[in-house]
């Protein structure tokens, strides 16, 4: 079976954090295609023109997942609904998301009634508020549809409560996503047997020079150590649940000049020696356990 029949993981942006700096990596966003259909995990800023590059037709777009609420996140989920609309979307979406997806969702209608309504009245579109779903989820099944799967696990990135890996399932393919998440032993139970887990991932090296750049010193250091997994962290999780394939995302810091992929990859190997792939903006990760086209580079 060919790894286009398979279905594909797509990164389409790698960076943790909403900050975008000239020539730098965007906010992590992935795409998921598998059992047919076309699945969006984030909708972080650079979202729309990632699934552009990467070939899919907005008019495709068919389930959206937002494991929480931060901007790097959530930010362009309204924009990508709104151009796939622009761009001839006419089928139901579904959006799902922690509480307070919905009310995200209908303010940014509100802001742009009047481009909503002027563009039905003026071009024949039908409203674009009828054709999107928002349905809130919490921990347990998410989906059961057409032979996927989808479930979801509270982790742990305080102070956002309402933040949650998402496991999906179709045919006897698995992937998980870590969300954003301290280091998290539930998690390794959730992933357990996984073919890919997309795990986020931070190099303690970099974080000194990040906060130099970004500011709010001890309070943002503070935030990061709190929130979010060392790299070889992420890696402890990876072999405890015997995943085919770890993949490092949401890497922080993902534009420092003096990291390269063999830090990262240095970092991981202390606790996680099977296959891995570390996250660039548009890298392809085919479902089959093949190597993509595009050049998936793996350690």
């Amino acid at each position: 079976m060919s790894a286009e029949n398979v279905g594909r993981l797509v990164l389409l942006d790698s960076k943790g954090g909403p900050a975008v700096r000239p020539g730098g990596p965007w906010p992590s966003s992935s795409l998921l295609e598998i059992g047919g259909r076309t699945v969006v995990v984030d909708c972080g800023l650079g979202v729309t023109r990632a699934l552009t590059d990467a070939g899919v037709s907005l008019q495709a777009l068919d389930l959206i997942f937002i494991t929480h609420l931060h901007s790097d996140h959530v930010l362009e989920l309204g924009s990508l609904i709104h151009t796939a609309w622009t761009a001839g979307l006419a089928m139901p979406v579904s959006v799902f998301g922690p509480p307070g997806t919905r009310d995200h969702w209908r303010h940014f209608c509100q802001a742009m009634a009047f481009d909503i309504e002027i563009r039905i009245d003026d071009e024949g579109r039908p409203d674009v508020r009828d054709l999107v779903t928002v349905k809130e989820f919490g921990e347990g099944s998410v989906l059961d549809q057409r032979d996927l799967t989808v479930r979801a696990l509270r982790v742990d990135h305080p102070p956002v409560t309402d933040c949650f890996a998402l496991r999906f399932e179709h045919g006897g393919k698995s992937v998980v996503f870590s969300a954003d998440t301290a280091f998290f032993p539930p998690l390794a139970g959730f992933a357990s047997g996984a073919d890919i887990l997309v795990h986020e991932a931070m190099l303690e090296e970099g974080v000194e020079r990040l906060i130099a750049r970004t500011g709010n010193g001890a309070r943002l250091r503070e935030h990061l150590f709190a929130s979010h997994s060392l790299a070889e962290e992420a890696g402890r999780i990876a072999s405890e649940a015997r995943v085919g394939r770890l993949v490092l995302n949401h890497l922080i810091p993902a534009d420092d000049p003096a990291i390269g992929e063999d830090d990262w990859i240095d970092a991981v190997r202390k606790t996680w020696s099977g296959d891995l792939t570390i996250a660039r903006d548009g890298l392809v990760v085919p479902l089959s356990g093949e190597h993509a086209a595009s050049g998936e580079e793996t350690a």
